[in-house]
């Protein structure tokens, strides 16, 4: 076990050739996030959600999850988060992050896990979707936000790559950044789950009181799903760019909230779905 990669040994084939050798691959566990709060009649801890992910930047994935899922919208509301439970075997990872509110933060668990039918795929329609965001209040982001020039939005893949260092070694990586108006990533979450990257990344940016995170973009190795767009939503980013191909929600989620929308960014071309304001 190498951090977030482990050392296996496969067998390589090219061609006839057969070459037995050693390969890093992504490590991929559970992580089970826990929510506690010091009540009057003493400690409560209540399981929300259970997540596969590349371990690394845990607490960071917990309280980015929670931000992004609407359940806190300040640091000052958490009194504290850790790893808790038993080693996993074979790894001694610790799977479970506890993450303790103030006593007067309330949380609705009922919204929560009508949230989680509605983005499953359950078959409810995009328009209940957006609709959902549209009646917790979110306000749109049209006003909000940089501009940037099209040379600094090509050049973002590089300089991503540059501090993808676990997909340097596994190539199973996704990854998450954000960058600023000069082009300068400020920070990069790799996961196996793309939402995991984001939320990591959200969770840095709570941490280091960034939020809402007006004046930066969101930056995503692969596809824009409209979990992404609504996490960044959220998280007050009003530009995000993904080097792959956007979904037709993603695209209506963007364009009802102000947002701006790049996808297929690779090598000088990209495509503008919404927002192309933003781009100079």
């Amino acid at each position: 076990m190498h951090g977030s990669s482990l050392t296996i040994d496969i067998d390589n084939i090219c061609g006839d050739q057969q070459v037995g050798r050693e390969d890093y691959v992504a490590v991929e566990e559970p992580l089970e996030i826990q929510l506690g709060s010091a009540t009057a009649s003493g400690a409560a801890a209540k399981s929300i959600s259970i997540t596969m992910r590349t371990p690394g930047n845990d607490v960071e994935l917990a309280l980015g999850f929670l931000y992004t899922e609407a359940i806190i919208s300040d640091r000052r509301q958490i009194v504290g988060a850790e790893h808790k439970g038993p080693e996993a075997p074979g790894s001694g990872l610790k799977n479970i992050v506890l993450v303790e509110l103030k006593p007067d933060v309330e949380v609705d668990l009922g919204r929560l896990q009508r949230h989680f039918y509605t983005t499953s795929s359950c078959g409810v329609c995009g328009k209940a979707s957006v609709d959902a965001l549209r009646v917790t209040g979110r306000k749109s982001l049209k006003d909000k936000g940089a501009t940037y020039s099209r040379k600094l939005i090509v050049d973002l893949p590089a300089k991503l790559l540059d501090q993808q260092r676990l997909f340097s070694q596994t190539g199973g990586l996704h990854a998450a950044a954000v960058f600023d108006d000069n082009g300068q990533i400020i920070v990069v979450r790799e996961d196996v789950g793309r939402h995991n990257a984001v939320d990591k990344v959200v969770g840095a940016l709570l941490l280091n009181d960034q939020l809402p995170a007006e004046n930066l973009g969101l930056l995503v190795s692969g596809r824009a799903s409209f979990e992404l767009m609504q996490k960044a939503l959220v998280a007050g980013l009003p530009t995000l760019v993904a080097v792959s191909a956007p979904s037709s929600l993603a695209v209506e989620l963007a364009k009802e909230f102000g947002m701006t929308l790049i996808g297929f960014l690779r090598g000088n071309k990209f495509n503008i779905y919404a927002g192309r304001s933003r781009i100079t």
